[in-house]
């Protein structure tokens, strides 16, 4: 399966967590995190699938598509990931509108935060050299 191919594979199944995740909303600890984590997996996956359609077309050699595609994956799944663990698991320190301020246990939260931090670093990362490769 090609890189594009696979992304638009993961895009849909990353859609259809998102599509699942919107059914358990109200048996999470934070519903609001759990509507967070609905949006972010359908938004994310048709993220996943717009990449994977203009995959041809950006200009990038092998190694900055092999950065650009896990980039993107780690991005993608550990943002709907990290927001629906912290639904499940009350967690709010990095998400304090959506929590209303409740903050769960400090090894929870560390897990929550380290992958929302990453999700951010590798967001911009990929989002970045895609643009590169489409400009060039």
């Amino acid at each position: 399966m090609s890189l594009d191919e696979a992304l638009i594979a993961l895009g849909v199944a990353l859609f259809l967590a998102g599509l699942i995740t919107g059914v358990v909303i109200p048996k999470l600890a934070l519903s609001r995190l759990g509507l967070t984590s609905h949006l972010e997996g359908t938004m994310n996956g048709m993220f996943l699938m717009l990449v994977g359609l203009i995959w041809t077309r950006l200009d990038l050699g092998d190694l900055w598509r092999q950065i650009t595609f896990w980039t993107l994956l780690y991005g993608t799944w550990a943002n709907w990931g990290a927001t629906l663990l912290a639904g499940i698991w009350g967690t709010g320190q990095r998400t304090p509108i959506a929590s209303g301020g409740r903050v769960g246990s400090p090894g929870h939260e560390r897990i929550v935060s380290t992958m929302l931090i990453g999700v951010g670093i590798t967001d911009i990362v990929a989002v970045t050299i895609i643009l590169v490769g489409l400009l060039r």
